[in-house]
């Protein structure tokens, strides 16, 4: 079987990949780009945010916040490529205490997580990011 981006969980697989390329160049308009204009966002333990400009918002603060670099990412899709799923390792700094969480101290931290996709139209319309925070304050924290 040739790989040549023509079936639809090739374009997703392509597209959520770009998205986290885009992360890891700290390209956030390029993330952007990867998104509807109406995603929904599922933030990890928190609430959801919808709309490009919400996720623009998210971006600055965690910017401001930690500096992050994701790895060993692996993309699996749905046949009609309208979900996808992927898995990675976080390597992290925490640069600026984020409120209600430990202080940061320039602490760094590995960490499993994954994120689920819904896609449409060529773009991603929802994002629910997942890892265990407990894993995380406990790395921050000590």
């Amino acid at each position: 079987m040739k790989i040549d981006g023509t079936r639809r969980d090739d374009r997703a697989t392509e597209l959520v990949l770009s998205y986290y390329a885009a992360f890891n160049r700290g390209d956030w308009d390029g993330m952007l780009a990867t998104l509807a204009d109406d995603v929904a966002h599922d933030l990890n333990q928190g609430p959801r945010e919808t709309g490009r400009a919400a996720f623009a918002a998210f971006l600055q603060r965690m910017a401001r916040h930690y500096r992050e670099q994701l790895r060993d990412v692996v993309v699996m899709t749905a046949p009609d490529g309208a979900r996808a799923a992927a898995e990675y390792v976080v390597h992290g700094e925490y640069l600026v205490t984020d409120p209600g969480l430990p202080e940061a101290r320039g602490q760094r931290y590995v960490l499993p997580g994954g994120a689920f996709f819904e896609i449409a139209d060529g773009r991603i319309r929802r994002v629910s990011n997942y890892y265990n925070l407990g894993d995380w304050t406990a790395q921050v924290g000590a």
